[in-house]
């Protein structure tokens, strides 16, 4: 296998043994938020200040392919771009040929359950104020390794790859702003942001944070919509557009607990944004973890994708009604065969 300079790029990021440098990050962020501010008005709506709002409306005529929690996932990203069909052309070779998008749902940091072990070793390096960080390194390599990976991507697809905001987009442990800290399996968002500020310092935190910022929080395509969480309210098309001046409508696509949904939310937003198509439509979302390939909510429009133990996506067909049983689906781990490629025989 002869793979391109860009394949080998992200592969490199998944083999390289050390996080990030900081002056390298720094220019990608910068990269990424200035093609934001480029996004095509008829694709991301501004808002009331000229800026880049909170939805995406996606190619409607290109097929795609939903991708939720990636959790420091760096295998999961890449199987689902080097993943081949039958006629060997993956998933990268059809968006650099402008016949696929990809859109994922949020939440690239945190490695989560399948690190507990990590996690629980870090606590140790975070208490002594990181003067041994072996584990929280690693931890880091895979979160921003992810991370650089997403960045890439966009600036290389801009029309046809998206990331929408997620609870743990959420640099620097803010309460605010529609943030909320992060506790689950150790003290994450504090050992995040504490290792941050002492390894790669306030102009890495700044341009990060105002990457977060930039992030879009809803997608709308063909026949569907998603979001990192079920949406907790109705909010209007105006409302979400105009994300940055209403925390309650980032808390409310990224935050939301199982049950904690005003009734009617999410018909609202399919009927605002979908309209006749609403009937038939469906609406995506991660963020709670399930255990099955989805689980419906909200009377079987609002689909569930997180499954943390497998790799999960979901493929939207634009030429058909998409058919839950069809078009989700899990994907094997494909970075043996990936790196088996890569390296060639040894």
């Amino acid at each position: 296998m002869i793979y391109t300079r860009f394949e080998k790029e992200i592969i490199d990021i998944y083999e390289r043994d050390h996080p990030p440098g900081a002056s390298h990050m720094i220019r990608l962020i910068e990269e990424t938020n200035n093609r934001f501010m480029r996004e095509d008005p008829l694709i991301r709506p501004r808002d009331n200040e000229g800026l880049p709002g909170g939805i995406i409306y996606v190619n409607r005529f290109l097929p795609g392919i939903l991708v939720p929690d990636l959790h420091a996932r760096m295998d999961f990203l890449l199987s689902v771009l080097l993943r081949r069909d039958d006629n060997g052309t993956s998933v990268l070779d059809r968006l650099f040929k402008n016949e696929i998008q990809l859109i994922c749902l949020g939440d690239g940091m945190h490695s989560e359950g399948r690190a507990y072990d990590r996690w629980n070793a870090a606590v140790g390096e975070f208490i002594g104020n990181y003067r041994e960080h072996r584990n929280m390194d690693d931890e880091m390599r895979e979160s921003l390794g992810v991370m650089e990976m997403v960045m890439r991507l966009k600036n290389e697809f801009p029309e046809n790859f998206h990331f929408l905001k997620g609870n743990h987009e959420n640099i620097t442990n803010e309460e605010g702003n529609g943030n909320h800290p992060y506790i689950k399996f150790a003290y994450e968002g504090n050992m995040v942001s504490s290792y941050l500020e002492m390894f790669y310092g306030p102009e890495f935190i700044g341009t990060y944070y105002q990457f977060e910022r930039n992030l879009p929080l809803l997608a709308v395509g063909n026949g569907f919509l998603a979001s990192h969480a079920e949406p907790a309210g109705p909010y209007s098309r105006e409302e979400i557009i105009n994300y940055r001046a209403h925390p309650a409508v980032v808390e409310g696509l990224t935050w939301t607990d199982n049950d904690a949904a005003e009734y009617g939310s999410v018909a609202f937003l399919m009927a605002e944004h979908l309209g006749i198509d609403a009937e038939n439509g469906l609406y995506f979302g991660g963020h709670r973890p399930i255990d099955s390939l989805y689980e419906k909510r909200a009377g079987g429009k609002y689909i569930q994708i997180n499954n943390p133990d497998k790799f999960i996506i979901a493929k939207i067909d634009p030429m058909k009604n998409i058919n839950l049983e069809e078009d989700i689906m899990e994907i094997d781990n494909s970075i043996s065969r990936i790196l088996d490629d890569y390296y060639g025989p040894q």
